[in-house]
């Protein structure tokens, strides 16, 4: 508590207290009762002086005192606010306590749960596509094993990226940023996820997934990451890491990717992330920035327009070339040209007026195209395998060889 004691003249006390601004007559017989302060109280003092000089104190914040008064004393302080304040600053640093309870939930969000199942999703698609017959214990052990190599990449992703995420509205919350796990536990936890996933994909898949997966893996944690905050080429990088998931489950099932069938779902996952990034980074321009991440949103907008209207109608192409690689019949290329179309035009809006709405829409719908794109495709698929007797339904060709050879 701190009392000043004024009766002969007016002065400022400019060391404002947080609460309220005293203006009181002093003598100089009380000053010299007064504590005194030490050089760095002064010098803030002279900071704060300059900072609001020729600058006007509202009625509301100043209490005058009649000169004819006898000394009276003020309290400038607020001991309540004070103690609450002090007990915030005590619990934020307060070590980091593991809470078992809520240890699923923060795992999960330390995988970045929705984005690790939107990775096991193409991974089945790929997979479904592909022509060969469908293993159930494959599938499963496929798809495990591929969530558990996305949830590492986004652990390591992270564990890296904290002091940035701590400058940004959308990643603030992240478990490493608010303290519910330490960079310890999310070390722990890549290490066991992504040795079980790459050892489960080795032994009860392939090789070629297995290695797929930890390229995958090197690429979107040791180039993407770091990139993000060197080149804008991360985008690019990104969209590489984003298409091999379908070619995982491609492997997984027939054993290699030299069809080319094998590269158009790879293919169309690689060009829809351009539009889906592009207008999602769009709005969120400031926190990218104020973090330090060097993407088209914020360097070269007018760049990050055109790639996003570019890829979105060579999504279009791909979708017409799946079924000249067999890997489709033609009524998918029908089927998916008005929703193609649809894309392409709020990619063009969104490159023509380039404002929050027009982003705002084709981020939303880029959601919505790629799981209907998906089903199209498979309900479209050309070559499938019968479940009666585990062979796949033959094209005319096959069936013309074999009565041939009769």
């Amino acid at each position: 508590m701190l009392f000043i004691f004024c009766p002969i003249r007016i002065s400022r006390n400019i060391c404002l207290s947080s609460l309220k601004l005293s203006i009181v007559p002093y003598s100089t017989e009380a000053t010299s009762s007064v504590k005194k302060l030490s050089r760095t109280q002064k010098y803030q003092c002279l900071l704060d002086t300059k900072n609001v000089k020729n600058q006007k104190i509202s009625p509301n914040f100043v209490t005058s005192f009649d000169h004819q008064k006898p000394t009276q004393c003020v309290d400038i302080t607020n001991n309540e606010k004070q103690k609450n304040l002090y007990m915030q600053n005590k619990q934020e640093w307060q070590c980091i306590k593991l809470d078992s309870g809520k240890l699923r939930k923060h795992c999960f969000m330390l995988s970045k749960i929705r984005l690790t199942s939107l990775v096991v999703v193409t991974t089945m698609a790929g997979y479904a596509l592909a022509p060969g017959p469908f293993d159930a214990f494959t599938f499963v052990a496929c798809s495990m094993g591929t969530g558990l190599v996305s949830a590492t990449a986004n652990a390591i992703n992270q564990f890296f990226e904290v002091p940035f995420d701590a400058q940004m509205s959308r990643t603030k919350n992240r478990v490493l940023v608010r303290g519910y796990l330490t960079p310890g536990h999310a070390i722990i936890f890549a290490t066991v996820s992504g040795f079980s996933g790459l050892l489960l994909l080795y032994t009860q898949v392939n090789e070629l997934t297995a290695t797929l997966g930890a390229a995958n893996l090197l690429l979107y944690t040791l180039i993407y990451t770091p990139m993000k905050r060197i080149s804008i080429l991360n985008t690019w990088v990104g969209s590489i890491v984003g298409a091999i998931p379908p070619l995982m489950g491609w492997a997984s099932c027939v054993g290699n990717i030299i069809s080319p069938g094998a590269w158009i779902m790879s293919g169309l996952l690689y060009a829809w992330q351009f539009p889906h990034f592009n207008a999602l980074s769009w709005n969120l321009r400031p926190d990218y920035s104020r973090a330090g991440y060097r993407m088209m949103a914020v360097t070269n907008p007018k760049l990050c327009r055109k790639t996003a209207l570019r890829y979105t109608a060579a999504l279009m192409g791909l979708c017409y070339l799946a079924p000249v690689c067999d890997v489709t019949n033609y009524w998918f290329a029908l089927l998916s040209t008005p929703l193609n179309a649809y894309f392409l035009y709020l990619a063009w809006e969104f490159h023509k007026h380039s404002d929050s709405k027009s982003s705002r829409k084709l981020f939303h719908f880029s959601l919505i195209h790629l799981p209907v794109l998906i089903v199209l495709m498979l309900i479209n698929k050309k070559q499938w395998y019968s479940d009666d007797n585990g062979r796949r339904d033959m094209i005319p060709s096959e069936k013309k060889a074999i009565f041939t050879q009769f």
